[in-house]
Formats: C-alpha cells, structure tokens, sequence
C-alpha cells in the first residue's frame, strides 16, 4: 500500500532537497504530496528580524517599507514553486501531486492527514529566527496538532530545523 509524504514548502525545492529527501524514502513504496502557501499575510516585523538575521539587508528594507507581494502576486507565486517543485520530484522518478494552500498551512495539513495513510510530513523552510526560537514555526505547530512525524529541514541543506 502507498503511504503518503505530505511535503510542506515556502519555496520551490532543489535539486539538493529532492535528493534528500527522495533519499529518506528511497527503498518504500511512497507517493509525495506537496503543499505550497501563499504567503498573503507577513509579520513585518518578523520579515525584518528574518532577513536581518540571514544578512539579507536589501529584503529587510524591502519588508520594513512594505514592498510585500499582493494576496494574487502571492498566489501566483506560490503555484510556480509549486509547478518546479513537482518537476524536480518527478524528475527524480517519484509519484508527486500538489497544492496551494492558504497563509497558514495547518487547516491544510489536518485535512491531508485526515484524509488518508499519511506517513509523515516534511517541512521544508528556510531558517526564521523568530518562529525558530519560540517554535511557532510550522513544523512545531504540525508536532503539536498532527499524529504523524514531523521532520523540518532547511532548504538546500541536510540540516533539520
């Protein structure tokens, strides 16, 4: 029987990040399900911390003068991630299908789990000071809510968040 991997994503994944995680899952039989949000609703305030704490000064300018994406720029984003994220998994030969799913991705996340053999879920972000510090980040709200593993990689590393 095919057990799902939720795949949970802020940006299009790597080729790095496929190999990995493909890699956890190389000998079962597994099928990927990818879920990409809109990010619609940013904390300014957290952006900036963010960006300042990776050494990103031109994107915390950009979020300290409010040069956020619109709600459709947003989604339209998002559904590319989520189209190259899907081609660099099924250029690795895996199963993969996808979605866009609002801001918060947690209502999305009980419904996957909800609906079928879920194995685990894979959160792949980048590193936020903020959320990472006081584990809001979703990989810690999914551990509190959902009974499957969470796993938290951060992108383009093999680095668990």
């Amino acid at each position: 029987m095919t057990e799902t991997i939720l795949l949970l994503t802020e940006d299009a994944l790597t080729p790095a990040d496929v190999e990995h995680i493909t890699g956890l899952h190389a000998a079962d039989d597994v099928a990927y399900r990818v879920l990409v949000p809109a990010d619609t609703e940013q904390n300014m305030l957290v952006s900036i911390v963010d960006h300042l704490s990776l050494g990103e000064l031109r994107e915390a300018l950009d979020a300290a003068l409010g040069r956020e994406e619109r709600p459709d720029v947003a989604r339209r984003t998002a559904a590319e991630q989520l189209a190259a994220t899907l081609t660099e998994l099924r250029a690795a030969g895996a199963v993969a299908e996808g979605d866009v799913v609002d801001d918060d991705p947690l209502p999305a996340l009980r419904a996957a789990v909800a609906a079928g053999p879920v194995r685990e879920v894979v959160v792949v972000t980048r590193p936020h000071a903020v959320e990472d510090t006081f584990h809001t980040d979703w990989a810690s709200r999914a551990r509190d809510v959902l009974e499957v593993p969470v796993m938290h990689l951060y992108s383009g590393t093999n680095l668990l968040g």
